[in-house]
């Protein structure tokens, strides 16, 4: 891996004004690298912000403050041919793939789009050995070009969305929930051939999920987000054997284990009350009137996300 990561997230926020002089705080002060070739998993509950900071850090949103860097470059300061030719390097696989494809446009169309887009493979005949490709690539057929979204499976339908993230050859692709709109055994097919692709092109990933299972399978290191903030970030094998925030071992603890004497004598952490609203999030740690743990400390001050051990980081004043 290189020194410099491909990307750098620093202390990115997105707030939303909602009306009323109310501020909705989705993404609220997180930072984190991203190496090349490697794949980033951020977990945690929905609204928590995961969607909102990868479509901010693609600047499919505009950022309330903070910078995202690619190769070294804040992408907030581009503008204009500049910021179109970043564009090229970065995609994002969405997730539904029922609504993230036009029901007008052929597939050929939906895939051939960002080469209009980026004067890619001018001529018609160049456009369309092109989409027969990427096709092939994520495993659908050339007769496929001519049809309408409308014909294909879900499964069949993201592997199109997939085609279309990687027409321009991009470096960075953000994976948004990519699975969580398919059934099950469809999922697995489409993890796989996300990892085959990384392998065969170098791709890097930010993969958002739910599914911590399905996310310990594909990711190198694991970010859990709570109501906006990074609370914990390690590695994949130590995130799982050692997880040290009191929220990461909650969630840890609702994976159904297949092995029913193990899954009978296994300590479940469940949490009290709902989700706070990220409109008015609780004073100091946010996740204090949920924790088992939680004293007054946690009322008034909010723990820093620190070095716990070498890769491991944790926001929780008693580790």
């Amino acid at each position: 891996m290189s020194k410099q990561p491909l990307v750098e997230v620093d202390q990115l926020m997105k707030y939303f004004n909602i009306g009323n002089g109310a501020t909705l705080k989705a993404v609220n002060n997180i930072s984190f690298s991203i190496q090349e070739g490697e794949t980033l998993g951020v977990v945690g509950e929905s609204g928590c912000g995961k969607s909102t900071a990868g479509r901010t850090i693609l600047r499919l949103y505009e950022p309330t403050a903070g910078q995202v860097r690619f190769n070294g470059t804040n992408i907030y300061d581009l503008s204009g041919s500049k910021l179109k030719a970043m564009r090229r390097e970065m995609q994002m696989i969405f997730q539904d793939p029922y609504a993230s494809l036009n029901p007008r446009m052929t597939v050929s169309d939906i895939i051939a789009e960002p080469l209009l887009i980026h004067n890619l493979n001018a001529s018609r005949a160049e456009r369309k050995k092109r989409v027969e490709e990427l096709l092939d690539l994520v495993g659908l057929n050339a007769e496929h070009a001519t049809r309408y979204p409308h014909e294909f499976s879900g499964g069949q339908r993201q592997r199109i969305g997939i085609a279309r993230a990687l027409a321009v050859n991009p470096k960075f692709i953000i994976c948004d929930e990519p699975i969580s709109a398919l059934d099950v055994s469809i999922q697995a097919q489409v993890v796989n051939l996300l990892q085959d692709l990384q392998r065969d092109f170098g791709l890097t990933y930010l993969f958002i999920a739910h599914d911590l299972s399905m996310v310990k399978h594909i990711s190198d290191r694991v970010a859990v987000m709570y109501l906006g903030k990074v609370v914990e970030l390690a590695t994949s094998e130590e995130l799982y054997a050692n997880p040290q925030h009191p929220y990461t071992r909650a969630l840890l603890s609702a994976i159904p284990i297949p092995d029913p004497e193990v899954e009978a004598t296994k300590e479940r952490v469940v949490l009290k009350g709902d989700l706070p609203s990220p409109i008015n999030p609780p004073s100091g740690c946010h996740f204090r009137t949920r924790c088992p743990m939680a004293t007054e400390k946690c009322a008034s001050v909010e723990p820093e996300l620190v070095e716990t051990k070498s890769g491991h980081f944790a926001a929780c004043h008693y580790i």
